[in-house]
Formats: structure tokens, C-alpha cells, sequence
């Protein structure tokens, strides 16, 4: 995806953010947002929010209107019209980047097994934590060497 809006883009940073961000807020159409002042309004309109709001401050909306079109064209093309029109795939990603960057999913691998309980529930529950509150321990009295 970065590869083709790079393309398309032609290196513009501003556009790029917002095709990325166009993308996003496909797919998390229901996804509740916060703008500016506690503005809230489904993701979906968050590129088109923003659109409006840099025209408001900057009298230009040329750079958000760019990414937002090479979004949707990205979106289009990879998406909307190969799974829900039934129609070509005209873009995939390259086999090349696969080699670099595999598509796989999940935590990192490699370093180890994750422990299996909490080292809390392994001393026993916590050590006489107070409810609601972390038991952070008694630390060392400050000029001192914590020895009595």
C-alpha cells in the first residue's frame, strides 16, 4: 500500500499521511473518534473532517484533497472492486517485499516462552496489596542505605 501511494504521491508527505489515514478510516468505518475540542464523529469522516478543518485554517485543502483521492483509489482498487463487484485485482504487493517483510501475524518470535501466569499469582496473590492499588513495595528511606 505505502509502495503504490508513494507512487502516486510522488514523495508529498501531507498526501501520503492522508491516504494512509483514508485507508484506515475504511475500514474502521464504525470506529469513534475525537477531533479538536472533544469533537466526536465515526472514523469515516475523519479524513474528510480534516479536509475541511486545514481549509479553515490555511485557506488550502489541495495536499488532503490529493490523499484523499489516492486512498480512495488505493481502496478501490484493492478492495472494493475485486471482493464486492466481483472484478480484477489490479493491484497486489510485490513477491520481492514478501522476502523482506513476511506477512506474518502475532507477537514477536524467537525471544523465549511467555510466562504462563503472572509473577503476582506465583508469590501468592500479591503480597498484602491494598484494593485497587498496586503494591509497589517499600523502597529505601531517603540518606540512607535502607539498612536499620
Amino acid at each position: 500500500m505505502l509502495l503504490f501511494n508513494w507512487i502516486c504521491i510522488v514523495l508529498l508527505m501531507i498526501p501520503l499521511i492522508m491516504s494512509v489515514l483514508y485507508v484506515w478510516a475504511q475500514f474502521n468505518k464504525e470506529t469513534v473518534v475525537s477531533f479538536w475540542f472533544g469533537t466526536r464523529f465515526k472514523a469515516h469522516y475523519l479524513p474528510w473532517v480534516i479536509l475541511i478543518f486545514n481549509f479553515i485554517i490555511g485557506g488550502s485543502f489541495v495536499n488532503e484533497l490529493t490523499g484523499n483521492l489516492v486512498g480512495h483509489l488505493y481502496f478501490f482498487l484493492m478492495f472494493k472492486y475485486p471482493m464486492d463487484l466481483g472484478g480484477r485485482a489490479f493491484l497486489s504487493t510485490p513477491e520481492f517485499l514478501y522476502r523482506f517483510f513476511p506477512s506474518r501475524r502475532g507477537g514477536v518470535s524467537g525471544f523465549g516462552v511467555a510466562p504462563s501466569r503472572p509473577a503476582a499469582q506465583e508469590q501468592g496473590g500479591g503480597g498484602g496489596a491494598v484494593r485497587g492499588r498496586h503494591n509497589w513495595g517499600q523502597g529505601f528511606r531517603l540518606g540512607g542505605m535502607g539498612i536499620e
